[in-house]
C-alpha cells in the first residue's frame, strides 16, 4: 500500500496544502512531502495524528474497500423542481451537489420565466444558454446570452436570471460554493 499517496489524496480532498498539514500536525512542510512520496515513514503518534487533521479513522484508512467515487449521472439521478408560478424547472445534474464545491444545474425557463434572485455571494456563476436566450441581472446591470453564449460572472452583487425569448429557453448552470 502507498501510504503517501493516500495522504496526499486525502490532503488535497480536504484542501490544505502540505505546509498547512504540517502546521496543524506540527510537521515541516519539507517531511510531510517526504511522506507523501513515501521517502519516510511516520511514527504511529505522527501517523495518528495526521489522518485526525485529515478526518480519516485508521479504519477507513486501511479499508481496501472503500467504495469508487461515481462519475456518470444519468438522467434517473437527476432530481428536480417546477416553480410553476415563477415559471421555471431546475434539474440538479449531480447528486449531492449542494454538498461539493460546484452545483451544476438544467434550468428552464417558460416564456416570461425568471429564476429565483440571488443574494450577493462569494461563489462564481457560469452558465451556457443550449437554446433562446436570457437576460441576466447582476446588481444594476442586465447583459443577455443568446443560444450557444456563454454566462460568467462573480456573484458578489445580487442577482437574477431572466427568460428573454418569445419561448421556451434551457441553459446549463454552474456555481461554485460559497465561501461566506
Amino acid at each position: 500500500m502507498e501510504i503517501g499517496k493516500k495522504i496526499k489524496n486525502l490532503r488535497l480532498k480536504k484542501g490544505l496544502t502540505q505546509e498547512e498539514l504540517g502546521e496543524r500536525t506540527d510537521l515541516s512542510k519539507g517531511y510531510i512531502s517526504q511522506l507523501e512520496r513515501d521517502l519516510s515513514s511516520p511514527s504511529m503518534e505522527t501517523f495518528f495524528s495526521i489522518l485526525e487533521v485529515l478526518g480519516c479513522k485508521p479504519n477507513e484508512f486501511f479499508d481496501t474497500n472503500t467504495s469508487v467515487q461515481k462519475v456518470v449521472y444519468k438522467k434517473e439521478d437527476y432530481t428536480s423542481y417546477f416553480d410553476d408560478e415563477k415559471g421555471y424547472h431546475i434539474e440538479w445534474l449531480v447528486q449531492e451537489s449542494n454538498e461539493k464545491e460546484m452545483e451544476p444545474i438544467r434550468l428552464t425557463l417558460k416564456r416570461k420565466g425568471e429564476f429565483k434572485a440571488f443574494e450577493p455571494s462569494l461563489s462564481e456563476t457560469f452558465g451556457f444558454v443550449l437554446n433562446g436566450s436570457v437576460t441576466i441581472q447582476v446588481g444594476r446591470r442586465t447583459y443577455e446570452a443568446r443560444e450557444g453564449e456563454t454566462i460568467y460572472f462573480q456573484a458578489s452583487e445580487e442577482h437574477q436570471i431572466f427568460n428573454a425569448y418569445d419561448g421556451t429557453t434551457e441553459l446549463i448552470l454552474v456555481a461554485t460554493e460559497s465561501y461566506l
